[in-house]
């Protein structure tokens, strides 16, 4: 098992926000504190053009109600007529759930996360059923039978982004893939006070007698030092990569690849979440700072802890020690009073700090992220997670 801890502080943002406009924020430690959901890390890292370079667009998948437009694409490039592609479409939105429920608008009753292997597998099956049959014929065929197809049913590869952060449906044409990452949702090591931006858009054009304002509005925002908390399980990556029943029968060399694989996968995952921050509202704050302390521990035991409990009393900027730093030496003391305290010491464990004091704990310590990356890579083709 793979841990990240990460203590990024951001400048004026709105990175994540709820209904209303507001950024996410949540109680903890009995105060409020500033929030970054899960999902929208999750989403961060898999459509960051970093994760996507360095993994490949073949190894990634995509997250969407659109099946049934893809599978008629697919069908009529197959050379099935446009006439019985759409059915064949119509009973492609009935495979998005357990009861078949077929659709007009080529839309799938949920977004599902699809990889290119699931549209050609499910086109060729419905082109068998479809090519030989009238269009009376092929409106008649069930997609709630069609999911019964021993073609459909079963294991079948994955794309990367499924592997990590898995897959659920309601419906036996898709396997469902469990998560091999857990993410936190970021908290604030502090308490927040949220303030508002007042703005004003002037006519341009506006003449010598002309006054006022052509639009008035404000837009709420808060300055956060988050801690963020990812896991990554690699025996559970590697099962999903390989599939359960054919890792079982892997030699030791398609072993060795298929580490190297995991490894490289798990380097782009932590590359992206370092340097990728949400996109919201970063037109209007270019809130792109880079963490100022960043923690991975590898572990046989897989025993997954998060330090949020570093921040259960707030931390507050004092004298010349600022809020990072403040942050750091909160993180690293909690730290170590939960290894002392339930024995949890760590295989390996690799500390980058910038712009803080470094103290004393018994880590890999690196001076850049490159090495530190470059190190935890070879560790894990190792096989030491």
């Amino acid at each position: 098992m793979v841990e990240i801890h990460v203590l990024q502080n951001h400048a004026p943002a709105n990175l994540n926000r709820d209904e209303s406009g507001s950024p996410k924020d949540c109680m903890f430690g009995g105060v409020r504190r500033g929030r970054i959901s899960s999902q929208c890390q999750k989403r961060t890292i898999r459509c960051s053009p970093l994760f996507q370079d360095s993994i490949g667009e073949s190894r990634l998948g995509m997250r969407t109600r659109k099946l049934p437009f893809l599978v008629k694409e697919e069908l009529m490039r197959l050379g099935l007529s446009e006439e019985l592609a759409k059915i064949g479409a119509r009973k492609a939105s009935g495979l998005g759930n357990k009861d078949g429920k077929e659709r007009d608008d080529e839309i799938t009753a949920q977004a599902i996360f699809l990889t290119q292997e699931d549209v050609s597998v499910i086109a060729r099956c419905l082109f068998r059923h479809l090519k030989d049959k009238t269009v009376k014929q092929a409106k008649a065929i069930k997609a709630q039978e069609l999911q019964k197809d021993p073609e459909l049913v079963g294991w079948r590869p994955v794309t990367v982004d499924v592997a990590l952060f898995g897959r659920m449906t309601t419906s036996t044409a898709f396997n469902d893939v469990e998560a091999s990452v857990q993410v936190g949702h970021a908290i604030s090591t502090h308490r927040v006070d949220s303030e508002f931006d007042y703005f004003t858009a002037v006519d341009d054009l506006m003449g010598d007698g002309d006054s006022g304002a052509d639009m008035i509005g404000d837009t709420e925002f808060n300055s956060c030092c988050y801690y963020k908390y990812f896991n990554v399980d690699m025996d559970e990556l590697k099962r999903n990569l390989a599939g359960p029943d054919r890792l079982k029968k892997l030699t030791a060399e398609e072993r060795q690849d298929l580490a190297r694989d995991a490894a490289h996968i798990v380097k782009a995952f932590i590359e992206s979440l370092v340097f990728c921050s949400p996109d919201g509202k970063q037109n209007s704050f270019a809130a792109r700072q880079l963490p100022s302390a960043v923690l991975v521990e590898v572990k046989k035991r897989k025993i997954p802890v998060s330090y949020a409990n570093a921040f259960v009393k707030p931390v507050t900027a004092r004298g010349e020690m600022d809020l990072v730093q403040a942050s750091v030496n909160a993180f690293l003391d909690h730290v170590k009073e939960t290894e002392k305290c339930f024995g949890l010491t760590p295989n390996r464990r690799w500390l980058l700090l910038m712009g803080c004091e470094s103290p004393k704990m018994t880590t890999d310590q690196v001076s850049t992220f490159p090495a530190l990356v470059e190190e935890l890579t070879a560790a894990l083709q190792q096989g030491e997670e």
